[in-house]
């Protein structure tokens, strides 16, 4: 068997500079990846790719974002998929390049979430610009809540939970005026079998990367055995009703400025029809997963975990379906190239299982946060 070592934390060009491997995916060969990277010092971020364990930091001309050399002198790359999406920071916006053709659906979206966005509850970002492979956005203002979350930030924990309580009756505003909206039929849906079908292809890279590595068995069996279960869930159960959802809810896409303005929302290229716990859960374990690796305090962690449960109730979310969801994003973070980060999603979900919620409704307090690990 041939041994495909796994991905580490950073990586030396040719030149000698260190990089520091920010985000991955795993490539179409396997044992390859696709890389952002980012250099102590140096802003913004490049792509490189990892072959065989080989680093090398790519140039700035991608054959699948051909657009990206153009766009990319306007400001600063933040967010970079290489061939597949990045993102340009800039003094008026955001520019996100696309592959050619790729920008039409995203564009759609957009305007399909102006139309639905309730007055008073989130600023959302204006297209200024847009082409079939580039999209330019207005500014939006205010820092991500997520940033926020941070002890270093300045905000007692008082202000933070009243942030947290604002996004509260912000969404269940914003969820519950779209429902019968006419543009939310132009939506496409998101529905559970959605939902695994993505999951497995998930799951099923992360195997087809790990197959060979005789080392990896262990995690691979919990990973399979795990996917099965948690699939299994979503179908289980009756879903709940489709509402409008953003599609990848976390706190660095909510964005809070200074005084009693709405609070900022971004990025509607997977805004569809779906039920109401595919954002509530992402959003929830994204945090919980913040407090698990020391981002946020616990006692932060578990303010914002109420407001959301909170909203989940409101909005009539079904324990069982926000259960079911949690987990699958949990298996999707389990899918992970780096090791440490796989096994400690791995290690949630083995939590999760041992620990039945209570089937009248929510639990009363968050996860323990048990396995705790760097």
């Amino acid at each position: 068997m041939s041994w495909h070592p796994p991905v580490p934390r950073s990586a030396v060009d040719s030149s000698g500079q260190t990089w520091r491997i920010h985000r991955v995916w795993p490539d179409s060969t396997v044992g390859d990846y696709i890389l952002e990277v980012v250099a102590p010092g140096q802003a913004g971020v490049q792509g490189g790719v990892l072959r065989g364990g080989a680093f090398e930091l790519l140039s700035e001309d991608d054959p699948g974002l051909p657009s990206l050399r153009a766009e990319a002198r306007h400001g600063e790359l933040v967010s970079y998929r290489p061939h597949m999406r990045a993102v340009v920071r800039t003094d008026a916006g955001y520019i996100k390049v696309f592959p050619p053709g790729g920008a039409i659906v995203p564009a759609e979206r957009c305007a399909q979430t102006e139309l639905l966005l309730a007055p008073g509850t989130f600023t959302a970002p204006r297209v200024l610009r847009n082409s079939p492979d580039v999209i330019v956005f207005s500014a939006v203002p205010g820092r991500p809540l997520g940033d926020l979350g941070d002890d270093t930030a300045g905000l007692s924990d008082g202000e933070l939970d009243r942030l947290w309580e604002r996004w509260q009756h912000a969404w269940t505003a914003q969820v519950g005026s779209t429902a019968g909206h006419a543009a939310l039929a132009a939506l496409p849906v998101h529905s559970p079998e959605v939902e695994v079908a993505d999951l497995r292809r998930w799951v099923n890279r992360w195997l087809r990367h790990h197959n060979d590595i005789p080392e990896a068995s262990t995690q691979r069996d919990a990973l399979s055995a795990r996917a099965d279960e948690v699939t299994r869930n979503l179908l289980r159960t009756a879903p709940d009703p489709l509402v409008w959802a953003h599609g990848d809810l976390h706190d660095k896409q909510i964005l809070a400025a200074g005084g009693s303005s709405p609070l900022g929302l971004l990025d509607f290229d997977d805004t569809a029809q779906a039920e109401a716990a595919l954002d509530l859960a992402n959003l929830d374990v994204h945090l919980e997963l913040g407090a698990r690796v020391a981002c946020i305090s616990p006692d932060r962690y578990v303010a914002a975990h109420t407001r959301i449960l909170a909203a989940a109730e409101e909005l009539h979310v079904s324990p069982d379906r926000f259960h079911a969801y949690s987990d699958g994003v949990w298996l999707r973070l389990a899918c992970s190239p780096f090791p440490k980060r796989s096994a400690r999603a791995l290690a949630v979900l083995d939590e999760r299982a041992a620990h039945i919620p209570l089937a009248s409704g929510y639990e009363s307090g968050p996860p323990v946060l048990l396995g705790r690990q760097g």
